[in-house]
């Protein structure tokens, strides 16, 4: 049976079961062994009666004239018989008990007392029908009826442990049966939000607590698919908007770089305009086709991600530091470019804010995914930004902040994940993409 998660909700019922049952078991067994006690206490005291009663009544039958006679067959190991002046005249006290023996020996009512060496003396006195006077006195081992309390003892412990782990084992499976749908919906419906917003459940009415679970879910999707769809309205106008002045600033700048009387550094910079006008309109084409077909986009193409680095270092400055990269043979499953598009404003980032060097290294991840991990040597990241960093209009420098908020939902349309694993310094950023 496989263990649950540490700090699951099924450890938490494993425990609570296991705990309950092993208080109910010791409060069992406390009970059962005063109750055993009491038992053992009665049975002792039963015992030490019957004995001095047959003695009393064969001495009382045996005394007829005047002086006590105690017949032999009665006197067992321990039985005592004293006159009313305390003088032994039958049996004998067991040597380590003659002190308590002979104090109890002139007792004028009857008396039990614990005894050195787990014992029991109990004390009697008769009077015969001749008028004469005397004292009984027995004792009785209480060790047999200890080592019985020391047994059942064991046996409850024993009977404790094994109903705890099997309360526990019962709790385990029966946990694993009953929350397996909750696990398998939600996992469900996760996978229905990063890919297929279409889908619900559709359960009907809920006549139980999954029935509900599954209402639920259905109108959290629902409220998921409608945000999403409002932003890709939101992305489609945008790019629509920006796409015409933006093709403006390009040809404007394509036309001034015909002219033969241009400076080399207005010409530089109508150069970089251009550049840069043509990244913007990829990035906007991008966009747009993203949030036209997410899924049909996705798994429409496969790229290589050596190539994908190396288009994002061609576009990035990185002629003040040194970058590293290793372990870029890897075929993502995801087009060119969105990864691009994903991995841009991460190294970009990297590159602007390190001191002297950037690495860029690709291990395996989970479930056949890459982790890209983009490590620069600056300053870090602010321990209170680090939590809005993914935020839209979040920065910690220059720019609009819009950069990693545009990567982190492009990995997670791709069906990977943008995270910042250590904030620094150095700065440490993963970028999972799925592979092929």
């Amino acid at each position: 049976m496989r263990v649950p998660r540490p700090g699951s909700f099924r450890q938490e019922i494993v425990i609570l079961s296991v705990a309950v049952t092993a208080f109910a078991m010791l409060l069992l067994t406390l009970m059962l062994q005063l109750l055993l006690a009491d038992l053992s206490s009665r049975d002792v005291q039963r015992v030490l009666q019957d004995r001095t009663d047959a003695v009393v009544g064969s001495v009382q039958a045996a005394s007829t004239g005047s002086r006590l006679v105690v017949p032999g067959q009665v006197l067992e190991a321990g039985v005592a018989v004293y006159d009313d002046s305390g003088r032994l005249v039958g049996g004998s006290a067991p040597q380590n008990l003659s002190r308590q023996y002979q104090q109890l020996s002139t007792t004028t009512k009857t008396t039990s007392v614990a005894a050195p060496e787990t014992n029991r003396i109990h004390a009697e006195p008769f009077t015969t029908a001749a008028g004469l006077r005397g004292v009984v006195v027995v004792a009785e081992r209480l060790a047999p009826y200890e080592e019985a309390e020391h047994y059942a003892l064991i046996v409850s412990l024993a009977s404790g442990l094994l109903t705890s782990a099997a309360a526990g084992l019962i709790a385990a499976w029966i946990s694993r049966r009953a929350l397996a749908p909750v696990a398998a919906m939600a996992q469900t419906a996760s996978d229905w939000s990063e890919h297929d917003l279409g889908r619900r459940f559709d359960l009907g009415a809920p006549t139980n607590e999954l029935g509900a679970l599954a209402g639920t879910l259905d109108t959290l999707l629902d409220r998921v698919a409608a945000a999403i769809r409002s932003e890709q309205r939101l992305t489609s106008e945008l790019a629509h908007e920006l796409r015409t002045p933006l093709t403006t600033v390009q040809g404007t700048a394509d036309l001034a770089l015909l002219r033969d009387e241009l400076t080399p550094e207005v010409r530089t910079d109508l150069t970089e305009i251009s550049a840069a006008a043509k990244r913007m309109s990829a990035t906007i084409t991008t966009l747009l086709e993203l949030a036209r077909n997410e899924a049909t986009l996705v798994e429409a193409a496969q790229s290589s991600l050596t190539e994908v680095v190396d288009e994002v270092l061609q576009t990035t400055d990185t002629s003040r530091i040194t970058v590293s990269v290793a372990g870029l043979d890897v075929r993502l499953a995801v087009p060119h470019d969105l990864a691009v598009r994903a991995l841009a404003p991460v190294l970009e980032n990297a590159v602007r804010l390190a001191s002297a060097s950037v690495t860029v290294a690709a291990t395996p991840g989970r479930a056949r995914t890459a982790d890209i991990a983009v490590v620069d040597d600056g300053p870090g990241v602010d321990t209170e930004l680090a939590e809005r960093l993914f935020e839209p209009g979040v920065t910690s420098g220059s720019g609009t902040g819009l950069g990693l908020a545009i990567a982190r939902r492009v990995a997670r349309t791709a069906g990977g994940a943008l995270t910042l694993e250590d904030a620094g310094p150095p700065t440490r950023f993963v970028l999972s993409l799925p592979v092929v």
